[in-house]
């Protein structure tokens, strides 16, 4: 009897495995969420919050790269970087991000899509892809994906969206704070 259950119990954690398994290599081609022109890779992976049955996580991929998941404070300081080339064109990004912001609605399904973003958005800001660390349109999808991520798992919240009304109004140590900021 002891054999029997052992067999059992071996063959359960066995096709338990198993199916992780085949989850997560499923996963890693079906929830492609985005591809820059720089072919940087946006994918997205089921989350585990408990109060949101669609939570996901974002994460994106460099060419040659290990794979990082986009964090507030890391936009927040491309956006810096840009604003001291060239002011008033981040600004003009910097609302057309806050319009973006406001249309975004939280996702019932998963993999989710993006709303908003089209390529043809990233024309007006090709100047600001001459400095910082990523172009305007990967900016563009990540702070549209984390947004989503954001209305999904909290539909009340707002740091997304408080972060950019903030951005060029006030300095910029408060703004870096309260990207870096975690309730804990």
């Amino acid at each position: 009897m002891q054999k029997l259950f052992r067999l059992i119990e071996t063959i359960y954690y066995y096709l338990k495995s198993s199916y992780k398994i085949w989850k997560v290599r499923r996963l890693q081609e079906d929830d492609l969420a985005y591809i820059t022109k720089a072919s940087v890779r946006f994918e997205v992976y089921p989350g585990k919050k408990r109060q949101s049955p669609y939570d996901f996580i974002v994460k994106f991929r460099e060419p040659g790269k290990r794979q990082r998941t986009p964090a507030h404070v890391h936009l927040i300081a491309e956006m810096y970087v840009k604003h001291a080339y060239n002011p008033s064109l981040t600004l003009k990004l910097r609302d057309h991000i806050l319009t973006m912001l406001s249309q975004i609605k939280p996702v019932t399904s998963f993999p989710p899509a993006l709303q908003f973003f089209k390529p043809e958005h990233v024309e007006p800001f090709k100047e600001l892809d001459k400095v910082g660390e990523f172009t305007v349109e990967f900016l563009l999808v990540a702070i549209e994906l984390v947004a989503i991520q954001e209305k999904t798992n909290y539909p009340t919240g707002t740091l997304t969206e408080s972060l950019y009304k903030s951005f060029g109004v006030k300095d910029r140590f408060q703004v870096i704070q309260k990207a870096v900021w975690r309730n804990k």
